[in-house]
């Protein structure tokens, strides 16, 4: 498992990618596969940082192109992990607006297995004020895609459990739906209680018709003004 997920012609340096051990943490339908691996795509800082102000067509059209990239290597990971007996589920990048399990997403804004637990569980980064998974090495300019497995990996990293945000309030103060408080996350912190993500899914569908005349939700603004990540 150590060779694929290090196999630099599969996994460049644009990549990050860890393993964590989800038991107790992810629904009993999951029952043989309770460990994962978490896999991070970088985000062009060309596409990034023209979205402080708002979404651009270009960003939109990289969105679903990276998730398309992501859901395309793990698949190839999947199939990698098969040759050496590893049984595995992909969880995409994105959830399908025409699958029930996208009807029951819209009830509260949560899905079964998050990729943002399991990146945290691995140890590669927090979660942000505006909700954001906040990698050590990109900020929050990368995608996730998740893949679930029934046997123990040999390498984990220490899982992360608490913001490291400090008093930053950056992406707090931009965010054009104030869906934010400003508090600090940590595993004992549900999302709801510092990030309105009804208010943020509103909000990026009134600037996806207006600016891109689609109907999406898409934003951005915090992910290209969170100072960890920029070059500068």
């Amino acid at each position: 498992m150590k060779s694929i997920l290090q196999n630099k012609f599969l996994l460049d340096d644009t990549f990050l990618v860890g393993t964590a051990d989800l038991n107790g943490l992810i629904d009993k339908k999951y029952a043989n596969y309770q460990y994962g691996i978490s896999i991070g795509k970088k985000l062009d800082d060309k596409i990034i940082d023209p979205i402080a102000n708002g979404p651009t067509l270009d960003y939109y059209d990289y969105y679903n192109w990276i998730n398309n990239e992501l859901a395309e290597k793990a698949l190839i990971i999947k199939k990698e992990l098969q040759k050496i007996n590893i049984d595995s589920i992909i969880i995409k990048p994105t959830v399908s607006t025409s699958s029930n399990e996208f009807k029951d997403y819209l009830k509260n804004l949560t899905v079964d297995i998050s990729h943002k637990m399991i990146a945290t569980r691995a140890g590669l980064g927090w979660i942000g004020k505006t909700d954001l998974f906040i990698s050590t090495r990109f900020g929050p300019r990368l995608r996730l895609v998740s893949i679930l497995i029934d046997k123990k990996p040999d390498i984990f990293f220490t899982p992360i459990d608490k913001s490291r945000c400090g008093k930053c309030k950056i992406c707090v103060e931009k965010c054009p739906a104030q869906a934010a408080t400003g508090e600090l996350w940590n595993i004992n912190v549900h999302r709801d209680t510092f990030f309105d993500a009804h208010k943020c899914r509103e909000k990026c569908g009134q600037l996806a018709r207006e600016r891109l005349n689609v109907d999406k939700r898409i934003c951005g603004i915090c992910v290209s003004v969170c100072p960890i990540g920029k070059k500068n």
